[in-house]
């Protein structure tokens, strides 16, 4: 590279790394991510506005590759047996329920994947993930389209049949019980060095099936790769490319005082909603659609109902703080639909004004955003009359 940073090179004002961490976080099958990096990278990367909620962590690796895997793969044992055990403390019975269901924890599926892949698609890491959970082990891979040949000295010494080569790419995926064995029998500190994951496997007799990988799928290694990268995710028009959707909802029951809050306006003569903020339950649902489209957790999570949160806060100043932390990692909402359920007050002659709202809020054009209101039909509290509640769906895309 030159010298050159490719990790942290930005790529439509993202560094590169963020590219490849949401090219994985985009699939929903994507739990949890640890980031593996040099150990003077850590605080600096742990930090990073652009980082997703499902980085659970960022760690130091080693030397070699096979050290800094074994590093990500250990983080990953401890949190899930942290995790187990506090389950196991509050419901055994549900612990045992969720580990039938899913095979046991050592058969859930570690991917490994080069930071430098920004274009992996979403398709390709579904495959891999089915292929590994089937057979035990996956790698993706391109046959060589190139005649090969063998130099000596600076000379052609033989053309190698290509018909039973290929090259590999990541993800690469393994069933973690395997990856544990393999580790067990070549320590990451042992002499042995592999160039990847499916060498150790192979090495210690593991199956690793082959499926068709995506010529599109180039690890960034020389400076002329940012530019086909910049041209693949920087060039798409606003609207093409990464596109997630979430939904949300909240309810509450009317409690004393008034004007009630509502849409992101204040409706005069109304009983107001009961909470700890000014209850607004239509912006909390648009808040947590929001922040579920982007896998950022929710409104409640970041904004806990206890003194660190004021109480009686604007719900606008919520839903405004939750469109800078999108913003901050690289997101921007571009729709909402928005749902109001309520027997009173009459809201049909407000609805215009509430798109007006939450579309200024977020930055958005008001024809990107829809408010509609139901009665409830006489069902429940908010048929009732007692209370009213939301759902939002809502569509974000990345920044250009």
């Amino acid at each position: 590279m030159g010298g050159a940073d490719k990790l942290s090179h930005e790529i439509a004002g993202r560094p590169l790394l963020a590219w490849s961490i949401d090219a994985l976080t985009v699939v929903p099958e994507i739990e949890r991510v640890v980031v593996v990096t040099a150990a003077d990278r850590v605080e600096e990367i742990r930090s990073a506005p652009w980082l997703p909620a499902a980085v659970v962590a960022v760690v130091a690796g080693g030397a070699r590759r096979h050290e800094s895997v074994a590093a990500g793969a250990a983080t990953l044992d401890a949190i899930d047996k942290s995790a187990a055990d506090a389950a196991a403390g509050h419901a055994d019975v549900a612990a045992d329920d969720a580990g039938a269901a899913s095979g046991g924890s050592h058969d859930r599926v570690v991917l490994i994947h080069d930071g430098a892949r920004p274009l992996v698609s979403a398709g390709l890491v579904r495959a891999i993930l089915d292929a590994a959970i089937r057979g035990g082990a996956a790698i993706p891979i391109v046959p060589i389209a190139e005649t090969v040949k063998r130099v000596e000295d600076g000379r052609v010494a033989a053309t190698v049949d290509r018909e039973e080569l290929a090259t590999a790419q990541t993800p690469q995926g393994v069933r973690r019980g395997l990856l544990r064995s393999a580790f067990a029998q070549f320590p990451p500190g042992g002499p042995e060095t592999w160039t990847d994951e499916a060498a150790l496997l192979e090495a210690c007799r593991i199956v690793v099936h082959a499926i068709p990988g995506e010529t599109s799928n180039l690890k960034v290694t020389v400076p002329a790769d940012l530019d086909r990268v910049r041209s693949a995710l920087g060039g798409a028009p606003p609207g093409i490319g990464i596109t997630r959707i979430g939904s949300g909802s909240d309810s509450h029951p009317f409690g004393p005082g008034s004007p009630l809050a509502l849409g992101g306006i204040e409706v005069a003569g109304a009983y107001r909603l009961h909470g700890h903020s000014d209850g607004d339950v239509a912006l909390h649902a648009v808040a947590d659609a929001l922040l579920g489209a982007a896998a950022m957790g929710d409104l409640g999570g970041l904004f806990p109902a206890g003194p660190e949160t004021p109480r009686g806060i604007a719900s606008r100043e919520l839903l405004a703080e939750v469109a800078r932390r999108l913003a901050s990692a690289g997101w921007r909402a571009t729709s909402v639909d928005l749902t109001i359920v309520g027997a009173r007050p009459r809201l049909a002659a407000l609805l215009d004004k509430m798109r007006q709202a939450i579309a200024e809020i977020l930055g958005v054009p008001t024809d990107a955003i829809s408010v509609k209101a139901s009665s409830g039909n006489l069902v429940g509290m908010e048929g009732a009359g007692r209370g009213i509640s939301a759902s939002a769906i809502a569509a974000i895309e990345r920044s250009p």
